[in-house]
């Protein structure tokens, strides 16, 4: 699939982010969510995009 990314949709970005969720990847999932957040017009639904995709990053928790 040969697509411009800059014509891809919100939903599209979000579909994506889902499916690397459940493919265990949660870098990614959550780059593709911030994507989609990024497209989407109102700041109350981006912020949900967000918070349902944190960054992985700063979520993660050090064992003892």
């Amino acid at each position: 699939m040969t697509r411009d990314p800059a014509a891809l949709t919100a939903a599209e970005y979000l579909d994506s982010a889902r499916e690397m969720a459940v493919a265990g990847r949660p870098y990614l999932a959550y780059l593709l969510a911030e994507e989609a957040a990024k497209r989407t017009p109102d700041p109350a639904t981006a912020a949900g995009i967000r918070a349902t995709f944190p960054d992985p990053t700063t979520a993660r928790k050090e064992s003892d």
